[in-house]
């Protein structure tokens, strides 16, 4: 028989594995009688554990929540699983990085060995899209507030801040918005709750860092169906200028041409687009946008020569944005030149 403090990890472990377990089926496991799986279960009770005992035939046992939160016990595939996510959520901008980090070193601390070595070579850096212009962080209690009400459908109440540019004053939020909300979601490093929009009667996407909710909320409400059924292809869709049913590739412009540049240099700076190697300096690109010649300047960024490949709505915006810009360059606009007599 194993010693009464390993019996009793084996014990809790078996108790996390599933919800309810008979007493003569957790005996058999741990090969001990039924007597010293009770005596095991009240230690357990007496170090904090709320274990229920469940009435019936075979009689059994049920790990329950409790007030505190008792020591816990993972096995070596669950202890690696929270470091990795303990990593992702100090770089995730919800207001806990350094709730996270600490639990991360808490949880590294009594890892052994084995399993130190392989969090440790998993290292997470969050970069910034700008230096100069940080992703703003949320409130890791409007972030509860939000889930809360997605999980409970219950109409939300909030104040939103509109957007105003850098060094100015924030123009007057209006009145309290109304939505139903349905998701919440992480999109480019942002926080974003996708609800509909009572007042608007359409669907919206409203930062979180924007949101500060009221109370008391609204009453509760049957969720409406997402256009196209899927949260990520609407999302992707909204961000694109499309209302997201058509999938998360479908592009309103899409065109391929062909770059005189490595396709490892390419690939690095295309957020979803397809990088095809031709040569060690050449490779073709597909690509999407919203417009045509928003498809012409995305691609005009790349620093090389360009064969437009199709189809032919692309050619006439590289067409239209080497004429516009040729304008441009001819246009004198420097200081002291005088306007031609009219």
């Amino acid at each position: 028989m194993p010693k009464t403090s390993a019996r009793l990890l084996s014990l809790l472990s078996l108790l996390q594995a599933r919800r309810d377990w008979p007493a003569a089926l957790l005996a058999e496991r741990l090969d001990i009688s039924a007597r010293t799986v009770r005596r095991d279960v009240d230690r357990l009770r007496e170090l904090g554990y709320p274990i229920a005992a469940m009435k019936g035939p075979d009689g059994g046992y049920r790990l329950g929540a409790g007030a505190d939160l008792p020591p816990l016990l993972f096995d070596d595939e669950q202890a690696v699983a929270l470091a990795v996510a303990l990593q992702i959520a100090a770089t995730a901008g919800a207001g806990i990085e350094e709730s996270a980090a600490r639990a991360l070193t808490t949880v590294r601390q009594v890892m052994p060995a084995r399993l130190r070595h392989r969090i440790d070579t998993l290292q997470v850096t969050a970069v910034q899209q700008s230096p100069t212009r940080p992703y703003p962080e949320v409130d890791s209690g409007v972030l509860m507030t939000l889930s809360a009400a997605v999980h409970a459908r219950e109409v939300l109440r909030f104040d939103y801040a509109p957007a105003a540019p850098p060094g100015t004053a924030a123009p007057d939020a209006g009145p309290p918005r109304r939505a139903q909300p349905h998701h919440l979601v992480t999109w480019g490093g942002r926080w974003y709750l996708v609800a509909w929009d009572l007042d608007r009667e359409d669907w919206r996407t409203f930062r979180a860092d924007r949101i500060t909710p009221r109370s008391p909320g609204g009453p509760r409400f049957t969720p409406r169906e997402l256009p196209g059924g899927d949260v990520a292809a609407f999302v992707a869709g909204r961000f694109r200028g499309s209302d997201g049913s058509g999938g998360v590739g479908d592009w309103p412009c899409r065109g391929e041409v062909i770059l005189d540049l490595p396709a490892a240099d390419v690939y690095r700076f295309t957020h979803d687009g397809l990088v095809e190697e031709l040569g060690p300096n050449r490779c073709r690109l597909t690509l999407g946008s919203w417009s045509w010649p928003g498809l012409a300047a995305a691609i005009g960024r790349f620093d090389a020569d360009i064969e437009v490949v199709g189809p032919p709505e692309l050619k006439q915006a590289c067409a239209q944005l080497a004429r516009r810009y040729a304008q441009a360059a001819e246009t004198d606009t420097s200081p002291g030149r005088k306007e031609p007599a009219s």
